[in-house]
């Protein structure tokens, strides 16, 4: 009713097209979205929603289309240390390579200066959150903190002689077990998460107490598996069972496991991982990259498998552009020759609500909904290359590029706005990066 106060917010993005995600693909034509204590409270016309509500701080999204922030299922964030040094080389090349800088290099002081222009990259990207298996996860995750950027990380277990952070597997499991109890009842959009390296660094017994870990902190349980045919024929030979078949054999296959890569997979691999609702992070660049192969995504999504987007580290897939990987991925799979394998607007949802259903976070992250936490971004449409818009769908996936974000917003906090970054001084980052190598 005219003379009533309205609603008192926190931010109100308004104006251009609202590309909502939600599970009708809802597009809200000069929409708004808004925003209480990190919160979606509202999302619908702009007229409707500037009369509705009062708020504290705003973003006028005029010629631009607003949608949800990208999610990152798969990385390894302070690679960015290693970014070019590793490149043109096979898989596993690439990790002798790897392992033998990272027991040079790795400190939590390295992590967190490498994690902050990681941060500073995705923001950029419009990427707002990401699962990160790296060493010295606790800097990670204060740099990630300190920037307001939504990361999702956790205890990495490697069985390895020397791990970077000196903690030896048998203590591993106890070092975890306090890193886990210590953290509480998780911030909002965010969850327990335990990494498991591989089926190759790692022995059947060792995953198995892993899982069960995992499984008593009812945390998100994340590992490498089946990336190339030479790592599926190593797993094979040394236990008699291809990676997805011994991660089936030993019970660890469910709704709380999310693999990374799924390259090299069988038909009955594939109807395994929909059996048990276990999801896959795809990570078309780094798979392309180190020649590792194509992932079956087609056949994965017809089986009904879940599927999110990764990019992998910024060693093996030189960047964190998940946008980027949207376009790989809508393209990629149609060199077989369906030009419909993977449409724009599946592309786009491996990006966002799929990736956030594959960390278990469907019902917080990945659309604009009301009661979903407020992480959006701001893709600035005003470019000759966006130009004429028939398909917000089309325009992400074919022609957009990550220079076009123009606002980020994770938890209702702005970290970008007009392409400048408000949380982080992205000149220090870089110095403290290239100071390190």
């Amino acid at each position: 009713m005219s003379g009533q106060p309205s609603e008192r917010i926190d931010l109100l993005v308004h104006g251009g097209d609202v590309l909502t995600v939600d599970e009708a693909g809802t597009v809200v034509q000069d929409g708004a979205v808004a925003v209480r204590d990190g919160e979606i409270v509202a999302v619908g016309p702009a007229a409707e929603l500037t009369t509705r509500f009062t708020a504290a701080e705003s973003l006028d999204a005029t010629d631009c289309l607003v949608l949800p922030g990208l999610v990152n299922t798969h990385t390894h964030l302070a690679m960015t240390l290693l970014r070019g040094r590793a490149d043109d080389v096979t898989l596993q090349g690439f990790l002798e390579r790897v392992l033998k800088w990272e027991a040079q290099l790795l400190a939590p002081k390295n992590v967190a200066a490498a994690v902050r222009v990681a941060v500073a990259e995705s923001v950029r990207a419009g990427v707002t959150s990401a699962l990160d298996m790296y060493w010295f996860h606790e800097a990670a995750e204060q740099a990630a903190r300190e920037a307001g950027w939504r990361l999702h990380t956790g205890p990495t277990f490697m069985d390895v002689p020397e791990p970077p952070d000196g903690i030896a597997y048998e203590d591993r499991l106890e070092w975890a077990r306090q890193d886990l109890a210590a953290r509480g009842t998780p911030r909002p959009g965010h969850r327990p998460v335990l990494f498991a390296h591989s089926t190759y660094t790692l022995s059947p017994d060792q995953l198995v107490e892993i899982a069960a870990l995992a499984r008593e902190f009812g945390a998100l349980l994340h590992i490498h598996a089946a990336e190339n045919a030479t790592e599926v024929a190593t797993v094979e030979v040394r236990y008699g069972k291809r990676p997805v078949e011994l991660l089936d054999s030993l019970g660890l296959l469910g709704p709380d496991l999310l693999l990374a890569h799924a390259v090299d997979l069988t038909g009955p691999e594939i109807a395994a991982l929909a059996r048990t609702g276990t999801s896959v992070a795809h990570c078309p660049v780094s798979n392309l990259k180190l020649g590792c192969g194509i992932a079956p995504v087609p056949r994965l999504l017809s089986a009904g498998v879940t599927v999110g987007l990764g990019t992998d580290g910024a060693v093996s897939s030189n960047t964190l552009d998940v946008l980027g990987a949207v376009r790989q991925a809508a393209l990629v799979h149609k060199a077989g020759g369906d030009p419909t394998a993977v449409g724009a607007e599946q592309a786009v949802r491996m990006a966002t609500v799929e990736g956030a259903k594959a960390l278990g976070l469907g019902d917080r992250l990945g659309s604009l909904e009301a009661g979903k936490r407020a992480d959006l971004i701001v893709l600035d449409l005003s470019a000759p290359h966006l130009r004429p818009r028939h398909d917000p769908w089309s325009t992400l996936a074919y022609a957009a590029h990550s220079a076009d974000v123009r606002d980020t917003v994770v938890d209702g906090r702005v970290l970008m706005r007009n392409r400048t970054l408000t949380t982080l001084d992205e000149a220090a980052a870089l110095a403290d990066l290239e100071a390190l190598v």
